[in-house]
Order: C-alpha cells, then sequence, then structure tokens
C-alpha cells in the first residue's frame, strides 16, 4: 500500500454542511423576479379603472316592435287594404239593412204579424185564381165548337182589361179611398211613389191619384210645394182612388214600416176608407208606340 492511499484511509471523513433548503431556491426566485419598486409616501396611489361591463342587447320583444313598427306598407299591401276596407262596409251596410227590416217585423204586435200573413196568403190565393182563370179560358177555346167566336170574345174581355190598365178606359169596382194630408209640406214625390208600388204589388188593378190615371209609365217628381205625375201638378191632399180587393189593399199600406207609418213620421196625416164602389174616370190618351209592331202581323 502506498503512503498516499494510507493517508486516505487513515484521514478521519469530514462533513461538509449542506445548505437550507429555503435559501438557495429563494436566491433563484429572487433573481428571477423583477425588483420591487418602492412606493414613495409623497405619489399617489396610481388608481384602479374598473373595466366597463358591455350594455345587454335587446330583447326578442323589441327586435319584434322595432320590425313592426313602424310599418313599411307596398303598394299592393296598401291595395289590398282598401279592398277589404270596401268589403267590410258592404257587409256592415248589409247587415245594418236586414237588422233594420227584422226589428221592424221583431217589435211588430202579434195582430200586425197575423195580417200580414193573412195578406201573403191572400196574393197567392189572388195569383192561383188568376192561373185557373187563364186555363179555363185555354180550355173553352179548345171544348168550342165555335172557336172563333170564343176566340173574339175573349180578345174583346182582354182587350177591356188591357184598356183598364192602360188607362183609356173608366173603371169601377170595390177598392179603398187614401186621403194624405201634408200640412208641413213634407211629403215628397218618393212617398208617394212607395205608395203606388205598395197599391200595385197588394193588387191595384186601376189607381187615380187628384184626377190623373196611373198606369205604367206614370213617373213623379218633386215641384214645388207639390208634386208632379206625369207632367201635372198636383198639391195636397193627395186623394188615392184605387179599385182591388180592399181586404188586401187596406193592410198593405198599414204593416209595420210601410207607407202609413212612413208618412206619419213626417208629420202627415193619412186615412184609408173601405168601399164597395170606387169609380176610377181619370182617362188617358191612347199612345201608339213609334217602334213595337205586334209579332202577329
Amino acid at each position: 500500500m502506498s503512503e498516499r492511499e494510507h493517508d486516505e484511509t487513515t484521514r478521519p471523513a469530514v462533513s461538509r454542511p449542506r445548505p437550507a433548503p429555503d435559501t438557495a431556491p429563494a436566491t433563484g426566485l429572487r433573481k428571477e423576479l423583477p425588483a420591487e419598486v418602492p412606493v414613495s409616501a409623497s405619489e399617489p396611489a396610481e388608481e384602479v379603472v374598473p373595466q366597463e361591463r358591455p350594455e345587454p342587447g335587446p330583447t326578442g320583444r323589441q327586435r319584434l316592435v322595432a320590425g313592426l313598427w313602424p310599418p313599411r306598407v307596398t303598394r299592393a299591401q296598401l291595395i289590398v287594404a282598401v279592398l277589404l276596407f270596401g268589403l267590410g262596409f258592404g257587409l256592415a251596410v248589409q247587415v245594418a239593412s236586414t237588422s233594420e227590416s227584422d226589428s221592424a217585423l221583431r217589435g211588430a204586435r202579434q195582430e200586425d204579424l197575423v195580417r200580414i200573413l193573412d195578406e201573403l196568403d191572400d196574393r197567392t190565393e189572388r195569383l192561383e185564381d188568376e192561373k185557373q182563370g187563364l186555363e179555363k179560358q185555354r180550355d173553352e177555346l179548345e171544348n168550342s165548337s165555335d172557336q172563333a167566336e170564343e176566340a173574339r170574345k175573349q180578345t174583346l174581355e182582354k182587350a177591356r182589361r188591357l184598356g183598364i190598365l192602360a188607362g183609356t178606359v173608366a173603371a169601377e169596382g170595390p177598392g179603398i179611398t187614401m186621403t194624405i194630408e201634408d200640412a208641413k209640406g213634407t211629403v215628397e214625390a218618393d212617398m208617394l211613389l212607395d205608395a203606388i208600388q205598395e197599391l200595385r204589388a197588394a193588387g191595384a188593378e186601376a189607381i187615380q191619384v187628384n184626377g190623373v190615371r196611373v198606369v205604367a209609365e206614370t213617373y213623379l217628381t218633386d215641384s214645388g210645394n207639390g208634386v208632379g205625375v206625369d207632367g201635372n201638378k198636383i198639391t195636397a191632399p193627395y186623394r188615392f182612388k184605387v179599385i182591388g180587393k180592399p181586404q188586401d189593399l187596406e193592410p198593405a199600406l198599414n204593416i209595420p214600416g210601410g207607407v202609413v207609418q212612413t208618412l206619419e213620421k213626417e208629420q202627415a196625416t193619412v186615412t184609408v176608407e173601405r168601399s164597395t164602389k170606387i169609380v176610377v174616370d181619370a182617362l188617358r190618351a191612347a199612345k201608339r208606340p213609334d217602334y213595337a209592331r205586334s209579332s202577329s202581323q
């Protein structure tokens, strides 16, 4: 064994102190971090400005309102809106007129409703009688031995009836007399025309107003303080002579909302009288048509 080896083996072992575990790492961390900057007492500390939060966006309802208002109307939408408005207005007017007519009957008394039904039954019966009369004439023509003579009689009878309707011949028979007193001067031509139309619908065969014969082509106009009938001025009181079935004519004038009620609303006084004999003697000159000709010629 050499001296060196002998010294190393015989030399006592010297223990080296280990560094503290918290000093070396702390020294290394301190080197990595930036040096702390001391804050002077005289310098104010920097203010920390808080970050502003973003404002919330619009809600779904707000977006819906913004999309609907203000409205953006196109030409097609405007046309459709006008058409719908016109349709709605027409329906409203029709419903209102229907409601008025229904309310007049709804508010009528039981006696008035019974009278209206009787009038309708009488009109149906009158049309049925007319039908039977025409069928009788046809049977007489077919079964008569002297058809020429029978045809002549029927032709004369038909001419007489047509003369009454045309106003070229006088007529008499049962009917009514209606007198309209108009002290306020509120009766107009259209009111008298409504009365004539109602009488015709109830089966009037001849009508005369203040000496003027009423025929198919009769027209009425307002004329100052009176009414013009076919160019002839008449004044109140207006007196109607009507030939027909009194049981049909009078109820037709007195129905709820009819002629008498309308005239009384205008502060006119209406009097209707039945009679077994009414004479209608006002005549109209026979007028030859300018263009129409009989198709049998």
